[in-house]
């Protein structure tokens, strides 16, 4: 029996939407990776005008990962990932504010002196 004579099986109907899912998820995040690149490198504007571009690009190729890649939108049980992905948000947003936090804090509190001293020993490496 060749494969062509062989039953379509669910498995394989489920497999093939799975791939249509990752490769349609794969492209989006391409398209929106490159067009965050390219805005940002040929100077399509201004800088806060490309600064708020790149975050909503951003925020749309997390959910084009969210709901491709991680299929949360699809789910019928009870909303374990959900709940697992909402508590790793969490942790990696409190990361993330915590070390801008701390950065901008050392910045502000640095004095000149300090920052050309750290400057000259940079150029003695």
């Amino acid at each position: 029996m060749s494969v062509e004579d062989q039953p379509v099986t669910v498995n394989h109907y489920e497999s093939k939407l799975k791939l249509k899912s990752y490769v349609i998820g794969f492209g989006l995040s391409l398209l929106l990776t490159l067009t965050a690149y390219l805005l940002v490198t040929n100077h399509g504007a201004s800088r806060h005008v490309l600064i708020g571009i790149v975050v909503l690009l951003a925020l749309v190729q997390f959910f084009v990962q969210i709901y491709y890649f991680l299929h949360l939108g699809a789910e019928t049980k009870p909303r374990w990932k959900l709940a697992v992905f909402l508590s790793m948000t969490g942790v990696v947003l409190i990361l993330v504010f915590g070390s801008l936090w701390i950065m901008t804090n050392l910045n502000n509190r640095q004095t000149i002196p300090q920052q050309i001293q750290y400057m000259n020993n940079q150029d003695g490496l």
